[in-house]
């Protein structure tokens, strides 16, 4: 840490009452024209008027600064006033980062100290606090070009380098983390999937949380920033603008988290109704249908925090490292986890008219992108997913529209067909999805092994894209679905993700099924 210097040892230019009216003409000008004392609660000291700089020539601060977009404030005490830097981002913590940092008007010494809310409608609006502050050390100062500063600080310790380019400033910090064994966050990650499977029997080793009927989704956040993705990886953030608050929730804390996007409905998940929420791929729409019909995004895990990986840590201590972080916001939350509890909680499913439970292994590690036996989903109804190889018009009040879906999973070069789907759709689904497959249309059936005549006849063939997810009763002996419900395309699965469920045992040849 650097000495402090006392009072008496600093530069003239920080005491001196005629050097503070020649800094209040000359550098706080600006400052002052955007502020009116009168509305907002910061220092907005008059010109030749004031308290004396209390700092000693040395002091910075950071403030977190929740304004139309967060950020934080940089302020580094030079010749009496804070030199002042806006960084969207804040200071990075590698040196392979490079961060943008925009210069902004000099502020007074008293700013050092504030905390407050910015009334709205005032410059700055919005809520700021003190991040950290304490002392630095300066190596290089070229105010039109080079800030080269080592910060010594409760929360940051280390040299950064304030550089001025032709697009602006930029921010890199020089030296190594103070945390050397740092990791930063992956840019992807798939998520862990569970397994179709009944109750353990050793329920002391298991934690129980409700299955959540949505749409499985990875959070970044960084910065402030959080993007989401899909469970297949595609970036699906524009699609849900009132989720951006999770990231100013979090603040300057870096995480990836791991959940479920539902749609409420009557106080529970509605698949049906967050179609029409999945597929918006306009930035304007999907800030409407965020105000009509928003969103809640339900966390469950957490795969990184601040610099530490935690795929490897058990499920026990993941869940407790989340629960800390208390997210809970307008349209986030953390669903509670039941350790020991899953007949309690699968009863709760069932009077809730939930899907049903998923089991955890206490002692599970986080696996991406597998199916793990240490994650066990317990469901009311059994679901499938499917891709969609033709359809059958229909008839009547369905004139012009799909009948039928005719349904499949991947088989050598083509499908098997495991059923037909008719109900489970709504009129604007309906609709969009007729459109769509008759883009897809071909003259060639896609499936290789037979189906009913009567489900063959009239049918229209598509090419076999499109996957979707149906509910039913169970298997028949020849490997068709019995009683199967629409439930909605899946564009978070891909189609060579969709097959049998492992346990089923086909005898080909039994019959025509369902």
């Amino acid at each position: 840490m650097v000495p402090t210097r006392s009072r008496r040892e600093r530069p003239a230019v920080a005491s001196g009452r005629p050097d503070r009216d020649k800094l209040d003409r000359d550098k706080l000008d600006t400052y002052r024209a955007k502020r009116d004392a009168r509305r907002t609660p910061e220092p907005v000291p008059t010109a030749g008027v004031g308290a004396e700089p209390s700092g000693a020539g040395d002091t910075f601060v950071i403030q977190e600064h929740h304004a139309r977009r967060l950020h934080w404030d940089v302020r580094l005490e030079r010749d009496g006033v804070l030199v002042s830097f806006a960084v969207p981002k804040g200071l990075p913590e590698d040196t392979r980062t490079m961060r943008l940092a925009v210069h902004t008007e000099d502020h007074p010494m008293e700013y050092a100290d504030f905390s407050g809310e910015i009334p709205k409608g005032e410059y700055g609006g919005g809520r700021m606090f003190i991040w950290d502050r304490g002392r630095y050390e300066t190596l290089k100062w070229m105010i039109d070009k080079e800030i080269d500063v080592v910060l010594h600080g409760d929360r940051v310790d280390g040299r950064f380098t304030f550089i001025r380019t032709a697009q602006g400033w930029l921010v890199k910090r020089r030296d190594a983390a103070s945390r050397p064994n740092r990791v930063p966050a992956p840019e992807q990650v798939l998520p862990m999937l569970a397994t179709i499977g009944v109750m353990p029997t050793d329920q002391a080793k298991w934690a129980f949380e409700f299955k959540w009927d949505g749409v499985r989704t990875i959070a970044r956040v960084e910065g402030g920033r959080v993007r989401f993705a899909s469970r297949v990886g595609n970036d699906i953030t524009a699609t849900y603008p009132e989720l951006q608050g999770l990231g100013e929730q979090l603040g300057a804390t870096e995480a990836v988290l791991d959940g479920e996007i539902v749609l409420m409905v009557g106080g529970r998940p509605d698949f049906s109704a967050l179609q029409h929420r999945m597929h918006v791929s306009s930035a304007q729409v999907a800030r409407t249908m965020a105000a009509s019909r928003p969103v809640t995004f339900l966390i469950f895990d957490l795969l990184h925090l601040d610099g530490s990986a935690c795929l490897g840590l058990p499920y026990e201590q993941r869940r407790r490292l989340l629960e800390r972080l208390e997210l809970r916001g307008p349209h986030w939350q953390t669903p509670q986890s039941f350790p020991g509890a899953g007949e309690a909680v699968l009863a709760a499913s069932v009077e809730h008219k939930l899907e049903g439970v998923v089991a955890k292994r206490l002692a599970s590690t986080y696996t991406p992108g597998r199916r793990s036996p240490d994650w066990i989903k317990i469901t009311h109804w059994r679901t499938q997913d499917v891709v969609v190889g033709g359809w059958r018009p229909g008839e009547g009040r369905r004139s012009g529209v799909i009948g039928s879906l005719l349904l499949g999973v991947p088989q050598g070069a083509g499908l098997r067909f495991v059923g037909s789907v008719g109900t489970g759709f709504d009129d604007r689904e309906l609709t969009r999805l007729t459109a769509q497959l008759r883009r897809l249309s071909r003259r060639s059936t896609p499936f290789v092994t037979p189906m009913p005549p009567d489900r063959a006849r009239g049918a229209l063939w598509v090419t076999p894209t499109l996957v979707g997810e149906v509910a039913y009763r169970f298997w028949t002996p020849d490997g068709r679905m019995r009683a199967p419900a629409w439930r909605g395309l899946r564009t978070d699965v891909p189609v060579a993700d969709v097959r049998l469920p492992p346990d089923l045992v086909i005898e080909d040849g039994a019959g025509d099924g369902g």
